[in-house]
């Protein structure tokens, strides 16, 4: 995570806590409310321990290639011996 990254998710958190601040003075402090300090509460920490970890992946790898499946039918000679799914198979004459 970059440090300006970091700066926005901090800027976006202290915005919420700013919301959440106006809900409690409208709501008072029921159970949602409660709730939803807590959730911020958690999403601080989260963003905390986010800020010192590794990334999973180094940010300049590659993506993936994009595989592409054709719709064509696939040939049947493929599902000759296989049971179909369902109500315990079917062994019969597939024609």
């Amino acid at each position: 995570m970059t440090t300006t990254e970091f700066a926005m998710l901090r800027r976006s958190i202290e915005q919420l806590r700013q919301s959440v601040s106006g809900v409690r003075i409208a709501f008072g402090d029921g159970p949602e409310v409660r709730r939803l300090m807590n959730d911020l509460e958690r999403l601080e920490i989260d963003a905390t321990e986010l800020a010192s970890a590794e990334p999973l992946r180094p940010t300049n790898s590659r993506v993936p290639e994009h595989v592409v499946v054709p719709d064509t039918p696939l040939d049947e000679a493929m599902f000759s011996d296989a049971d179909d799914e369902g109500l315990g198979g079917y062994h019969g004459d597939r024609s």
